[in-house]
């Protein structure tokens, strides 16, 4: 979106979806944008906003890590978003769901980053050096489109369907911990919802890592050290409702609960 015409789209589908927010989904806006890289503009410029209006960025995260979702978009790559402060929670936290558009919850790995991942052609040996600690974390997805009626445009414009990230704990360093092998169990409510392993997130999250460090450098956006790192979803996301109490528990990493009013 490069000449006035385009930058006058960029900041009017952005408005659309940082009013979202606050007011009713709105319809999908991929008939509107060019490409990827267009939906990327747009997602930044609602970033701009926030950081205009007080807020910092503290992380990104990673969103079609599934074959199978990125099969049902048309997609071949995961995309990403960004974790601005007032989305990130502690352990336990009590969420208030009316705050959040059509929520729906998954359980990651999360990376904490000591150190920045600036360089270009990031590996996973580069991933690993910069990782400071690993927490499993809940991410409550949440999509500012009518009805979750979402391709890929529409989902990377609207921030990655970023809602809100719980962090639990205990927080580790990575020696030790297999992030491949890993089995989670996600319940709501007591009732198992949610299982998968370290695997279903491409590979590795540590996979998801490296992905996410060379995309954001190739946008001249790199990964800081301090940020998080939300890897992806390492089993189905679930819709959530008020009273709903969620509970995951990542096998050698630890638990991360949170609930909803």
């Amino acid at each position: 979106m490069a000449d006035s015409g385009d930058a006058m789209m960029t900041a009017e589908i952005g408005a659309l979806l940082r009013d979202a927010y606050d007011g009713a989904p709105i319809p999908p806006v991929a008939d509107r944008i060019a490409s990827v890289e267009d939906a990327y503009q747009v997602q930044l410029w609602q970033i701009a906003e926030r950081l205009a209006a007080g807020r910092r960025i503290v992380g990104r995260k990673i969103g079609l890590t599934s074959p199978a979702v990125q099969r049902q978009l048309g997609v071949d790559e995961p995309d990403f978003g960004h974790l601005t402060d007032e989305m990130v929670h502690g352990d336990n936290v009590q969420l208030v769901h009316a705050t959040l558009r059509q929520p729906r919850i998954e359980a990651e790995v999360a990376l904490i980053l000591g150190a920045d991942l600036a360089m270009p052609h990031v590996t996973v040996v580069d991933v690993i050096a910069a990782t400071a600690y690993v927490v499993p974390a809940l991410e409550v997805v949440a999509s500012r489109i009518a009805d979750w009626k979402i391709g890929i445009l529409d989902t990377v414009a609207d921030n990655a369907s970023a809602g809100a990230v719980v962090l639990g704990g205990p927080a580790r360093r990575l020696d030790g911990i297999d992030l491949t092998h890993c089995a989670m169990t996600m319940t709501i409510n007591g009732e198992t919802v949610s299982q998968g392993q370290g695997s279903d997130c491409l590979g590795s999250p540590l996979n998801a890592a490296t992905w996410l460090a060379r995309r954001c450098h190739s946008l001249g956006r790199p990964l800081l050290a301090g940020e998080i790192i939300l890897t992806g979803a390492l089993g189905p996301m679930r819709a959530v409702a008020p009273g709903d109490a969620v509970h995951a528990e990542i096998d050698g990493l630890g638990t991360v609960s949170a609930s909803f009013c």
